[in-house]
């Protein structure tokens, strides 16, 4: 009887601890795991052994812009370059599909998304709905660019970034706002003195170290690591935008100060020359996108973008700059199937390219292709008469975007240097008589065109 009592309550011990592991095993799995961060259910659109934290964040957020109709898309370049990589996967997920958590769970301290501030009615709520949801919200606001030069509203501020952290993971939302040009324009994320600098690495995220802009994106909704998110269609053209999105907003105030000193001509010619000069610059600008062509404002339009945001009337051109290796052969076709007759060809590809098309009401285009040096960028100019050739010194400069006649269009990053070296420090006083061979401060003569070449090098027209 002892020995029956003995086996029994082995055996009821064996199935006791037997038990008590299976419930730890099962309590660690649904609980403290999900607790700690550890990992999620693949249901739930997690990995085993993936830190869910920035899963979770990111399922709460778009829970929280889903439920008040804020139209967010991603933007996270590292986000969008998994999935364009794996696009075709992405596009044939359909939503509840279980699969591992490949693109949110990711490790980084953010996430970045964007919202198109037309679109956004109900700040506050959204605001107070984030907080009781756990999120610690940032909102980042700063003076309209665009009204810089209008003394009624030039105090009047816009949102520009707002930074939600849920636990140790943030949400970057950055604001893009429409521009008359119909593109997307963002501004630069620049802290109050009392911010808290830790709160975030600002200095990791991806948008914000400087004003940009983006073509407008069509968004696509598709499913990834099991939520439903908008997403630019063409991922890829995002991407390359990014690096090359930089903004600088036309100068506002200085031009007011200088029409305060120079009277601006609004007679009936000069606004005559401004309006068919902005429809070339115009059919210039889309004819050169079509053909994937890379141009910045120049000379004499570059200096009437910088110094008083317009078209100075008494121009009578409109100068347009072009990297020699972004030429294309079918640009002259292009150009004239436009409805733009050549004017004028100089030199040719190898050395001081120069092109000129006849818009109406005798407005001409100006083509000037540029050449890079070791430590320095030159354009070329050649007089028809004598085949004298000349050319025109700038520091190197890269290309940024501005707004100018109602367009996205480029201008050099390191504008101040540009007009410099062709106008020097005087830029700021109106000069009505110019002449090319002489009076900028960067021409120097370059030889004669052999007469044996004149056929090739000066063609007028």
């Amino acid at each position: 009887m002892s020995r029956i009592n003995k086996n029994v309550i082995l055996a009821l011990l064996t199935l006791t601890s037997s038990a008590f592991l299976l419930f730890q095993l099962y309590y660690y799995k649904h609980y403290l795991s999900t607790k700690n961060g550890a990992g999620v259910s693949k249901s739930k659109g997690s990995r085993i052994g993936f830190d869910s934290t920035q899963w979770r964040a990111v399922k709460k957020f778009i829970m929280l812009t889903s439920s008040q109709n804020v139209p967010v898309f991603l933007i996270d370049p590292l986000i969008l370059d998994l999935i364009n990589k794996n696009f075709e996967h992405v596009k044939n997920t359909s939503y509840g599909t279980t699969s591992d958590c490949k693109f949110f769970c990711v490790p980084r301290d953010f996430t970045a998304f964007a919202l198109q501030s037309h679109l956004w009615k109900n700040e506050e709520d959204w605001f107070r709905i984030a907080e009781n949801m756990g999120f610690q919200c940032l909102k980042i606001q700063s003076k309209d660019p665009r009204l810089d030069g209008i003394d009624s509203l030039s105090g009047t501020e816009i949102p520009l970034h707002y930074i939600c952290k849920l636990t140790t993971h943030a949400i970057h939302l950055v604001v893009f706002h429409e521009r008359s040009g119909h593109y997307l324009w963002h501004g630069h994320l620049r802290l109050k003195g009392h911010s808290d600098r830790k709160f975030v690495p600002f200095r990791k995220l991806h948008f914000g170290r400087y004003p940009g802009a983006f073509d407008r994106p069509v968004l696509h909704q598709v499913i990834i690591d099991g939520l439903e998110v908008h997403i630019p269609k063409d991922p890829m053209h995002f991407l390359e935008e990014i690096p090359h999105s930089r903004f600088i907003e036309c100068r506002y105030k200085e031009a007011r100060t200088f029409f305060q000193q120079y009277l601006d001509d609004n007679t009936v010619e000069a606004m005559a020359f401004r309006k068919s000069a902005k429809e070339l610059l115009q059919l210039a600008a889309k004819t050169l996108k079509k053909l994937g062509i890379r141009f910045w404002l120049s000379s004499g339009t570059c200096l009437g973008w910088y110094r008083q945001c317009n078209i100075i009337p008494y121009s009578k051109d409109v100068d347009l700059g072009i990297f020699i290796q972004d030429y294309k052969s079918d640009i002259i076709i292009a150009f004239q199937d436009a409805g733009l007759p050549l004017k004028h060809k100089f030199g040719k590809v190898e050395d001081s390219l120069e092109l000129s098309f006849q818009g109406k009401d005798d407005v001409k285009l100006d083509i000037f292709f540029f050449y890079e040096e070791t430590d320095h960028m030159w354009n070329g100019g050649t007089q028809a008469k004598t085949g004298k050739k000349f050319k025109y010194k700038f520091p190197k400069f890269t290309l940024c975007w501005t707004e100018f006649v109602d367009m996205k269009v480029h201008v050099p990053c390191e504008t101040i240097e540009y007009i410099e070296a062709n106008y020097g420090k005087t830029w700021k006083i109106p000069v009505k008589t110019w002449d090319w061979k002489h009076s900028p401060p960067n021409v120097q003569p370059n030889g004669v065109w052999p007469v044996s070449e004149w056929d090739e090098v000066i063609q007028l027209y």
